[in-house]
């Protein structure tokens, strides 16, 4: 385990970037994860490091990091973050990499082919990460919208006109309007504009086969299904001509945390946060004193209006129009809801979680300590417990407890439960020690009961709850259905970190006895 230059647990366990950077501040290291707590934390956690990777350790002096709604818009980010900078550490095939576009030509009849570079006429679509996701897009729309794959149209219909795959334009069996309109729709659907394309599609079918067209109604469904292939909207990146910035902010007790992200022709390039005190006119007394010292996009993105001047006095500055937009919906909408997570993340991430869950369990007080239960066992052997205990929302690993079980035998997880609880309230009780906010356990309404009746039967009353596995489904004392909370809610996420932590401990402590009793 190598010590860690930089605060482990302030990472966010959400996909992004992570930007290493040496004693003199530059960037000698860009990374994606999917986990951005957990695959940082892998760098000093782990003892086999191969030499480059050991030799990246030595060096780091800080992190930046950036979240990102997904892990395909990670890896597009990764790609710009490392052409920008250039990392000593990152290889220099990666640093060449370019993602593929999908180009509709400019042609009478127009095709759609994968483009690495952007030289032809026409419209591109894309980087796409994946090259297989990529080809079965293109293969599907293609298929389904009946396009035209030949470089120049023959004089006479092709095999793929014969098995239904074209429209045959070469041989004048579709109208230019009637192509244009199978283009159109599978523009739309590599636009992401697909919620009415697919309303209007289904209700095409419906009517054919109404109809008895059924060939038609086929051709509708094969549509569909290609359109409900493009699950994944890349929204880092998009197409765009024109640089510009997107910026948003919180403000609390009295301090403003700003954050503003760099777009270079629709790509994500990097982000700048800035901290100062509020005032009311803040936010265009910063914008006129940043872009006096900084070049002015095209488009400054914003999350509520300013005065019509601040157009004026930024044209005035780029020496050309500049426009200042407050988007309600869309893409712009989507970069200043991110923009914002960044800022949550970077000052906030654990007061947010831990007042959501206050929240969603409608507390009296933020729970800022948190103990979670979890039993492990191997076919009723090896039984053991563990309690971890989560200090303002993140790990205090000092007060991570281990229990043996004393008074049970076979595979009996509520009374484990029980013992467990009366154990650790037990001792604090005697102590006179402080007594957390929440006690978590992990199980459903059986281990909620048992751990109940340790408190009750000490006298304690403490908020608890048991989060159960799978539906994530939260039990209180009292009711006989769980809580309607959104399992991808803030308050539903830290718990489910809270329990995955201690079924993690669990079954480390559980390997450790049985290789101890292997041993011996």
């Amino acid at each position: 385990m190598r010590d860690s230059p930089v605060d482990l647990q302030a990472l966010p366990e959400l996909p992004g970037c992570y930007l290493f950077s040496g004693a003199d501040g530059t960037v000698i290291y860009v990374g994606k994860a999917r986990n951005l707590r957990r695959r940082v934390s892998s760098y000093f956690s782990r003892g086999d490091l191969d030499p480059k990777s050991a030799a990246l350790v030595s060096h780091i002096a800080g992190l930046d990091f950036i979240v990102t709604t997904n892990e395909v818009e990670a890896l597009i980010l990764e790609n710009t973050l490392i052409k920008k900078h250039w990392p000593r550490y990152n290889i220099r095939l990666k640093d060449s990499k370019t993602y593929a576009y999908i180009l509709r030509t400019d042609e009478t009849y127009p095709r759609f082919v994968v483009a690495r570079q952007k030289e032809d006429a026409g419209t591109y679509y894309g980087p796409f990460v994946s090259g297989l996701e990529r080809d079965q897009l293109l293969k599907g729309l293609r298929r389904a919208f009946r396009l035209r794959t030949c470089r120049k149209l023959p004089k006479r219909a092709c095999l793929r006109y014969h098995m239904g795959s074209c429209s045959g334009p070469c041989i004048g069996a579709i109208t230019p309007e009637e192509y244009a309109e199978s283009v159109l729709r599978a523009e739309e659907c590599l636009k992401g504009r697909d919620r009415e394309l697919l309303e209007t599609l289904r209700e095409e079918m419906a009517g054919y086969s109404a109809e008895n067209r059924f060939e038609q109604a086929l051709a509708r469904r094969e549509q569909i299904r290609a359109i409900e292939a493009l699950a994944e909207h890349q929204r880092v990146d998009r197409q765009k001509t024109y640089d510009e910035d997107v910026l948003n902010y919180i403000v609390v007790e009295g301090t403003v945390y700003l954050a503003l992200f760099k777009i270079h022709l629709g790509t994500l390039t990097g982000k700048q946060e800035f901290v100062f005190d509020f005032h009311e006119e803040f936010l265009p007394e910063f914008l006129v004193q940043y872009y006096a010292e900084s070049g002015v996009p095209k488009e400054v993105v914003l999350p509520e209006p300013v005065d019509p001047a601040m157009e004026d006095y930024l044209s005035e500055i780029k020496g050309r129009r500049v426009r200042v937009t407050v988007p309600k919906r869309g893409d712009r909408r989507h970069l200043l809801d991110l923009v914002k997570t960044n800022l949550e993340t970077s000052f906030f991430g654990d007061r947010i979680k831990v007042e959501a869950l206050r929240a969603d369990l409608r507390l009296p007080a933020p729970p800022e300590v948190v103990e979670c239960f979890d039993i492990s066992h191997l076919a009723g052997t090896s039984t053991v417990g563990v309690m971890v205990q989560f200090r303002n929302g993140r790990p205090d690993r000092r007060n991570y407890r281990r229990f043996l079980i004393r008074t049970v035998e076979g595979i009996d997880d509520f009374a484990a439960i029980t013992e467990v609880v009366r154990r650790r309230y037990a001792r604090l009780k005697r102590d006179g020690s402080d007594l957390p906010d929440l006690i978590v356990v992990d199980g459903g309404r059986g281990q909620l009961s048992a751990a109940k009746s340790a408190l009750d039967e000490l006298g304690l009353a403490i908020p608890l709850i048991a989060l159960a596995k799978r539906e994530e489904d939260v039990w209180v004392p009292g009711l006989s259905v769980p809580l309607p909370l959104d399992r991808k809610a803030k308050g539903s996420l830290f718990l489910q970190e809270v329990r995955d932590e201690a079924h993690r401990f669990a079954i480390t402590y559980n390997r450790t006895l049985r290789s101890k009793a292997v041993l011996r």
